[in-house]
Protein backbone atom coordinates (compact mmCIF):
# COMPACT_ATOMS: atom_id res chain seq x y z
CA UNK A 1 0.00 0.00 0.00
CA UNK A 2 1.42 3.76 -0.99
CA UNK A 3 1.64 6.26 1.56
CA UNK A 4 -0.96 8.33 -0.39
CA UNK A 5 -3.88 4.90 0.04
CA UNK A 6 -2.94 4.55 3.62
CA UNK A 7 -3.48 8.53 4.17
CA UNK A 8 -6.60 8.50 2.23
CA UNK A 9 -7.38 5.63 4.57
CA UNK A 10 -7.06 7.29 7.66
CA UNK A 11 -8.55 10.32 6.39
CA UNK A 12 -11.78 8.47 5.66
CA UNK A 13 -11.99 6.71 8.88
CA UNK A 14 -11.22 10.22 10.45
CA UNK A 15 -13.81 11.80 8.53
CA UNK A 16 -16.54 9.38 9.63
CA UNK A 17 -14.84 9.65 13.31
CA UNK A 18 -15.90 13.68 13.57
CA UNK A 19 -18.66 13.46 11.44
CA UNK A 20 -20.57 10.02 11.05
CA UNK A 21 -20.19 10.50 7.28
CA UNK A 22 -23.56 8.76 6.77
CA UNK A 23 -24.47 8.41 3.35
CA UNK A 24 -28.15 8.22 2.56
CA UNK A 25 -29.25 7.04 -0.91
CA UNK A 26 -32.95 7.97 -2.32
CA UNK A 27 -33.31 7.25 -6.18
CA UNK A 28 -30.21 5.96 -7.21
CA UNK A 29 -27.98 3.23 -5.94
CA UNK A 30 -23.99 3.91 -5.10
CA UNK A 31 -23.10 2.17 -8.11
CA UNK A 32 -19.62 2.71 -9.96
CA UNK A 33 -21.22 4.77 -12.84
CA UNK A 34 -20.06 7.60 -14.23
CA UNK A 35 -21.34 10.68 -12.20
CA UNK A 36 -21.60 14.48 -11.72
CA UNK A 37 -21.99 14.79 -7.50
CA UNK A 38 -23.46 18.12 -7.24
CA UNK A 39 -24.40 19.61 -3.97
CA UNK A 40 -24.95 22.59 -1.63
CA UNK A 41 -21.74 24.21 -0.31
CA UNK A 42 -21.12 25.50 3.29
CA UNK A 43 -17.66 24.72 4.13
CA UNK A 44 -14.15 23.77 3.29
CA UNK A 45 -15.03 19.99 4.65
CA UNK A 46 -17.53 19.48 2.24
CA UNK A 47 -15.83 17.47 -0.65
CA UNK A 48 -14.08 15.87 2.55
CA UNK A 49 -17.77 14.16 3.67
CA UNK A 50 -19.38 13.42 0.21
CA UNK A 51 -15.33 11.70 -0.56
CA UNK A 52 -15.99 9.72 2.97
CA UNK A 53 -19.79 8.80 2.53
CA UNK A 54 -19.20 7.25 -1.24
CA UNK A 55 -18.12 3.63 -0.88
CA UNK A 56 -14.40 2.77 -1.06
CA UNK A 57 -14.83 1.39 -4.60
CA UNK A 58 -16.42 4.48 -5.79
CA UNK A 59 -13.93 6.92 -4.07
CA UNK A 60 -10.96 6.07 -6.29
CA UNK A 61 -12.97 7.43 -9.84
CA UNK A 62 -14.46 10.15 -8.17
CA UNK A 63 -12.28 13.33 -8.05
CA UNK A 64 -13.89 16.58 -6.09
CA UNK A 65 -13.21 20.47 -7.45
CA UNK A 66 -10.56 22.39 -5.43
CA UNK A 67 -9.80 26.16 -5.21
CA UNK A 68 -6.54 26.23 -6.44
CA UNK A 69 -5.71 29.25 -4.64
CA UNK A 70 -6.96 27.94 -1.50
CA UNK A 71 -5.70 24.40 -1.88
CA UNK A 72 -2.55 24.72 -3.26
CA UNK A 73 -1.43 27.47 -1.02
CA UNK A 74 0.74 25.33 1.36
CA UNK A 75 2.59 22.23 0.17
CA UNK A 76 0.61 19.90 3.05
CA UNK A 77 -3.10 21.29 1.49
CA UNK A 78 -1.18 20.87 -2.35
CA UNK A 79 -0.37 17.58 -1.30
CA UNK A 80 -3.47 16.26 0.07
CA UNK A 81 -5.59 16.98 -2.76
CA UNK A 82 -3.24 15.97 -5.27
CA UNK A 83 -1.84 12.39 -3.62
CA UNK A 84 -5.42 11.77 -1.96
CA UNK A 85 -8.15 13.09 -3.81
CA UNK A 86 -6.66 13.55 -6.98
CA UNK A 87 -8.79 17.07 -7.18
CA UNK A 88 -9.11 19.18 -10.04
CA UNK A 89 -7.75 22.22 -9.88
CA UNK A 90 -10.06 25.23 -11.11
CA UNK A 91 -9.19 29.24 -11.07
CA UNK A 92 -11.26 31.02 -9.50
CA UNK A 93 -9.89 34.17 -10.71
CA UNK A 94 -11.17 34.13 -14.44
CA UNK A 95 -8.72 34.89 -17.99
CA UNK A 96 -9.44 36.09 -20.94
CA UNK A 97 -7.73 32.68 -22.98
CA UNK A 98 -8.49 30.00 -20.68
CA UNK A 99 -11.89 28.64 -19.96
CA UNK A 100 -12.76 27.88 -16.32
CA UNK A 101 -14.16 24.80 -17.05
CA UNK A 102 -12.04 22.84 -19.33
CA UNK A 103 -10.17 20.77 -16.50
CA UNK A 104 -13.64 19.55 -15.42
CA UNK A 105 -14.24 18.31 -18.95
CA UNK A 106 -10.61 16.81 -19.55
CA UNK A 107 -11.81 14.96 -16.22
CA UNK A 108 -15.15 14.17 -17.85
CA UNK A 109 -12.88 12.65 -21.32
CA UNK A 110 -10.98 10.59 -18.91
CA UNK A 111 -13.70 8.43 -17.28
CA UNK A 112 -14.17 10.67 -14.24
CA UNK A 113 -16.58 11.30 -11.93
CA UNK A 114 -16.52 14.82 -10.22
CA UNK A 115 -17.87 16.41 -6.93
CA UNK A 116 -19.09 19.92 -7.85
CA UNK A 117 -20.58 23.06 -5.91
CA UNK A 118 -22.29 24.96 -8.24
CA UNK A 119 -22.97 27.96 -6.17
CA UNK A 120 -19.57 28.79 -7.00
CA UNK A 121 -18.90 29.83 -3.05
CA UNK A 122 -20.14 28.76 0.18
CA UNK A 123 -23.44 29.82 1.17
CA UNK A 124 -25.02 30.40 4.36
CA UNK A 125 -26.83 27.81 6.68
CA UNK A 126 -30.05 28.71 4.46
CA UNK A 127 -31.03 27.47 0.45
CA UNK A 128 -28.15 27.44 -1.98
CA UNK A 129 -27.30 30.44 -3.51
CA UNK A 130 -28.54 30.49 -7.75
CA UNK A 131 -26.35 27.91 -9.40
CA UNK A 132 -23.60 29.12 -11.41
CA UNK A 133 -23.64 27.89 -15.27
CA UNK A 134 -20.99 25.59 -15.30
CA UNK A 135 -23.39 22.30 -14.24
CA UNK A 136 -25.52 23.55 -17.34
CA UNK A 137 -22.44 23.58 -19.53
CA UNK A 138 -20.97 20.10 -18.56
CA UNK A 139 -24.66 18.66 -18.47
CA UNK A 140 -25.10 19.99 -22.21
CA UNK A 141 -21.50 18.96 -23.10
CA UNK A 142 -21.52 15.16 -21.77
CA UNK A 143 -24.81 13.94 -21.67
CA UNK A 144 -23.80 10.51 -20.90
CA UNK A 145 -22.99 11.26 -17.36
CA UNK A 146 -25.67 10.74 -14.80
CA UNK A 147 -25.96 13.95 -12.75
CA UNK A 148 -26.47 13.07 -8.90
CA UNK A 149 -28.38 15.99 -6.56
CA UNK A 150 -27.54 16.23 -2.97
CA UNK A 151 -27.67 17.42 0.11
CA UNK A 152 -24.98 18.28 2.80
CA UNK A 153 -26.30 18.27 6.28
CA UNK A 154 -24.70 20.17 9.10
CA UNK A 155 -20.75 20.11 8.04
CA UNK A 156 -21.14 24.27 8.13
CA UNK A 157 -21.25 23.24 11.92
CA UNK A 158 -17.47 20.99 11.48
CA UNK A 159 -15.70 23.95 10.24
CA UNK A 160 -17.05 27.25 10.62
CA UNK A 161 -15.86 29.37 7.86
CA UNK A 162 -12.41 30.99 9.35
CA UNK A 163 -12.05 27.72 11.62
CA UNK A 164 -9.05 25.17 11.02
CA UNK A 165 -9.99 22.50 13.48
CA UNK A 166 -12.57 20.63 12.92
CA UNK A 167 -15.32 19.93 15.74
CA UNK A 168 -16.70 16.78 16.32
CA UNK A 169 -20.71 16.75 15.00
CA UNK A 170 -23.04 14.12 13.54
CA UNK A 171 -23.42 15.26 9.37
CA UNK A 172 -24.90 13.34 6.93
CA UNK A 173 -25.16 13.50 2.64
CA UNK A 174 -28.38 12.80 1.36
CA UNK A 175 -27.87 11.73 -2.46
CA UNK A 176 -30.94 12.10 -4.35
CA UNK A 177 -32.34 10.89 -8.21
CA UNK A 178 -30.19 11.86 -10.95
CA UNK A 179 -31.88 15.11 -13.46
CA UNK A 180 -30.62 15.28 -16.96
CA UNK A 181 -30.63 18.25 -19.18
CA UNK A 182 -34.06 18.40 -21.36
CA UNK A 183 -33.81 18.44 -25.03
CA UNK A 184 -33.77 22.81 -25.65
CA UNK A 185 -34.27 23.14 -21.66
CA UNK A 186 -33.28 26.79 -20.75
CA UNK A 187 -30.17 27.50 -19.50
CA UNK A 188 -31.98 29.36 -16.27
CA UNK A 189 -34.71 26.70 -16.17
CA UNK A 190 -32.49 23.66 -15.87
CA UNK A 191 -30.15 25.25 -13.16
CA UNK A 192 -33.31 26.47 -11.15
CA UNK A 193 -34.36 22.55 -11.59
CA UNK A 194 -31.00 21.30 -10.54
CA UNK A 195 -31.10 23.34 -7.19
CA UNK A 196 -34.80 22.66 -6.61
CA UNK A 197 -33.92 19.21 -6.53
CA UNK A 198 -30.62 19.48 -4.07
CA UNK A 199 -33.26 21.45 -1.98
CA UNK A 200 -35.93 18.97 -1.62
CA UNK A 201 -33.09 16.24 -0.37
CA UNK A 202 -33.15 19.02 3.09
CA UNK A 203 -36.52 17.00 3.52
CA UNK A 204 -35.71 14.12 2.90
CA UNK A 205 -34.82 11.37 6.44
Amino acid sequence: MTLPEAAGLFLAFLARLITGAQGHWYGCPPKAEQRIYFANHQSHFDWVLIWAALPSDLRSVTRPIAARDYWTSSPFKHWITREIFNAVYVSRQRSDDQDPLEPLAEALKNGDSLVIFPEGTRGNKGDPQPFKSGLYHLAEQFPQVQLIPAWIDNVQRVMPKGEVVPVPILCSVTFGAPIQLLPGEDKRVFLERARDAVVALRKVR
